[in-house]
């Protein structure tokens, strides 16, 4: 294909693999708002278009996978993608081409992979009769991987309860699991203060403590995956893992804290 043309926006480039969010909360457009703020050129490839607010999902077209295929391939032609962040995926045809376009195209980039699998507000993301064997052959690939307390305990075919009562235990299982380093996000605990744990392989488990805030529905809408989105900003930057987690766990509060 020849060299890529020069381009001064080529380095620290994260891209970003999602549904888009007609509301902006989450989806590509908060990863993309999140990438800026941080410092890094975003790109992005849309997997579905969504109809959604931070209460309801009121429609889901796919994305053809000819168009979706095209831009990981436009993007790959022309920058050096340092890190690549998934969110819905919507099927595993879509996350099959990611992970062969990705392995051709993008062998060198990072991957932080949030199994966005149910919407906040209960809608499927994600064919849940499918989503078990294809994120496990996609999360083999990741840098590291970002699951809530409801998509670790469909991965450990365990109750909620269970895992939001040891998230240390639930951590170290997900790693034993996967043999990928995983941080365990715990927004949605009950109590005054939230828990995300980070497990790497040499099996160190780390707990990055933060006050809950009280805020309205729509400031958390996306919570997540805005952490997973600064996580990968961060890591694209060059930031050594753990320093890169505490990071994004700050950037998370500020954006949290602003009118």
């Amino acid at each position: 294909m020849g060299d890529k043309p020069i381009n001064p926006l080529r380095q620290n480039t994260a891209l970003s693999v999602g549904g888009s969010d007609s509301c902006g909360g989450a989806g590509i457009q908060a990863d993309l708002r999140v990438f800026s703020s941080v410092g890094v050129h975003g790109a992005s490839a849309i997997t579905a278009l969504t109809a959604q607010n931070p209460n309801a999902i009121l429609q889901i077209t796919p994305s053809p996978l000819i168009q979706f295929e095209g831009e990981l391939q436009a993007i790959a032609n022309y920058y050096d993608v340092t890190c690549i962040k998934t969110g819905m995926l919507f099927d595993d045809l879509h996350l099959q081409s990611l992970l062969n376009l990705k392995q051709h195209l993008m062998p060198n980039s990072q991957l932080v992979i949030d199994p966005v699998l149910v919407a906040s507000s209960g809608a499927l993301l994600f064919d849940a009769t499918s989503a078990r064997e294809a994120y496990t052959t996609l999360i083999s690939h990741a840098t590291i991987w970002t699951p809530n307390l409801q998509e670790a305990a469909f991965f450990l075919d365990a109750n909620v309860a269970d895992i939001e009562q040891d998230m240390f235990e639930a951590a170290a299982a997900l790693l034993l699991q996967f043999k990928v380093p995983v941080l365990l996000k715990g927004g949605h605990q009950s109590g005054d203060v939230c828990n995300d744990i980070f497990a790497d392989v040499q099996g160190n488990l780390i707990a990055f403590e933060h006050p809950k805030k009280q805020l309205q529905h729509d400031r958390t809408h996306g919570t997540g995956c805005r952490l997973a989105s600064a996580l990968a900003a961060y890591l694209s930057l060059g930031l050594p893992m753990q320093q890169a987690i505490e990071k994004a766990q700050s950037w998370l509060q500020s954006d949290l804290t602003q009118e």
